[in-house]
């Protein structure tokens, strides 16, 4: 009998850790969408600009200049925004602030839907923008704080493989059918997003911020459960809430005493450490080249295999196919290995294809050798494979991580400023650099550069795998993790069957 009884325990258990699972997954999935649509954006100017041309039969119906600006817009015109959200999130929380990024999408992909002109796609964009500015200060700060340290990894991870997902599909569409089929797709996701907006609570994390204790106590445990696991995080969350608003600044405005508070705020070393990795980290995504050799794929794979019968959208497709699935395989090692040995060993391996590259073109130019386009397409996947694997699903993920707790909008704001504005630039020159130094010195200034940031992430970087935010909070001021005890809880109400 008691067997029986303890059975049937065990399944209600595995119920409920499956049930709270699929939550997390199904918030999650909000936050994925975003990344995809991102992702969308970013592929569609590789195929509708040579569709455009075609349909004029000029080259001036897009022009160079114009073309380089496309993607590049998408990444500025989310620059605003990277200040207006950590704002909206502060004031409406995470869950308003997600649907208003949600509905602006829907808005972008109808008028890009109906786009006669570039003028129309280049206004899309502007709107789209919004949710560029969206994919750290809400995109990430949704999967962190409603997922648990166990699954926020693989949730992260999986959010950076779904935007190169979209890219595929975006290159796909493009590829197969007219170009106006990708606003479609866009359309179908941005109405899954707001599903998700209606369905979400808002979060706890949030919640907690503003002194409501029962409201968060409730939306974390729908969404994490009520195990000993979950309550102790929660513990740690309203305790730390508490110690903060013991010692927030005051309420009465003073624009001497604001100018010395947040100058005390970025001078402590618990906000400027992260921010400095953070920015770190993003140098070494954005100059490992994986997103401009995604944006400009067509071009890029068009000169190094040069005379190949293989058409360079087969190949492009190709490499997208290998992107998507080794950034899939990412998130399965990323749970067997700590963030930052895989970071360190895949840019390792990553730069080293790189400078292959690098030598290998610059041997063809000067008639040292023969083009081999096979060889060329196999250092192109070997360096996809391991810039997927490792700095691709890892930059947002450790980041994310990063962020510290106290004066999170600030510092988002700050790291999505950084990103925005080195992401767009880079895209912006990336022919300039082609055109001025050849296809071996380009790929010489992304392996270089690269290194750079690896040699300095492999000295100041700590690891944050299966640690809680507070604990990573704690290891950015140079504390060692303390366990919180039921008996230094100030309040947590009780959890109620």
């Amino acid at each position: 009998m008691e067997a029986v009884e303890t059975s049937s325990q065990n399944r209600k258990a595995q119920w409920k850790e499956r049930k709270h699972f699929m939550r997390q997954i199904l918030i999650s999935s909000g936050g994925w969408s975003t990344y995809f649509i991102m992702g969308i954006s970013f592929g569609a100017p590789t195929v509708f600009i040579p569709q455009i041309r075609n349909e004029a039969n000029s080259t001036a119906a897009v022009s160079e200049e114009t073309a380089s600006w496309i993607p590049a817009i998408l990444v500025y015109s989310g620059l605003p925004w990277a200040f207006i959200l950590p704002i909206l999130m502060k004031y409406i929380g995470r869950k308003y602030s997600f649907g208003f990024v949600s509905f602006s999408n829907l808005i972008s992909f109808i008028l890009f839907y109906f786009s006669t002109t570039v003028n129309h796609i280049l206004i899309s964009e502007v709107i789209n923008g919004i949710n560029t500015g969206s994919h750290f200060t809400v995109s990430v700060m949704i999967i962190t704080e409603y997922a648990s340290p166990k699954h926020r990894g693989f949730f992260l991870t999986m959010k950076s493989a779904t935007l190169f997902w979209g890219i595929f599909l975006s290159n796909a569409v493009g590829t197969f059918f007219h170009w106006r089929n990708i606003g479609l797709v866009g359309i179908l996701v941005s109405v899954y997003s707001l599903f998700i907006f209606f369905l979400m609570p808002e979060s706890p994390f949030w919640l907690a911020s503003k002194q409501r204790y029962d409201q968060s106590s409730l939306s974390h445990r729908w969404v994490l459960g009520k195990d000993k696991e979950s309550e102790a995080a929660l513990e740690k969350l309203i305790n730390y809430q508490l110690s903060v608003h013991s010692n927030k600044k005051p309420k009465d405005f003073e624009l001497k005493t604001f100018l010395a508070y947040y100058l005390n705020v970025v001078s402590s070393k618990q906000f400027y450490m992260p921010l400095t990795l953070s920015f770190f980290i993003q140098c070494l995504y954005v100059f490992s080249g994986k997103v401009v050799f995604a944006v400009y794929a067509i071009d890029i794979i068009s000169k190094i295999t040069a005379g190949s019968k293989m058409s360079p959208y087969t190949a492009m497709l190709i490499l997208d196919g290998v992107t998507v699935f080794c950034m899939y395989v990412g998130c399965g090692i990323v749970k067997l290995f700590t963030r930052r040995k895989l970071l360190i060993s895949t840019s390792l391996t990553g730069i080293s294809f790189l400078l292959a590259m690098s030598l290998y073109a610059f041997l063809i130019k000067l008639s040292v050798i023969e083009e081999n386009n096979y060889l060329a397409l196999t250092m192109l996947i070997g360096y996809s494979i391991s810039i997927c694997i490792g700095p691709v699903i890892l930059t947002q993920t450790i980041v994310g991580e990063l962020v510290p707790i106290e004066n999170r909008g600030l510092a988002s704001c700050c790291i999505d400023v950084s990103l925005k504005i080195l992401l767009g630039t880079v895209v912006k020159i990336s022919p300039l650099i082609f055109k001025a130094a050849g296809t071996h010195g380009a790929f010489l200034f992304y392996g270089v550069s690269t290194s750079i940031f690896l040699v300095l992430l492999y000295k100041f970087l700590p690891e944050t795998k299966d640690r809680t935010l507070q604990e990573i909070a704690e290891l950015m001021k140079g504390k060692k993790h303390n366990t919180v005890s039921q008996e230094e809880t100030a309040f947590v109400p009780d959890a109620k069957e």
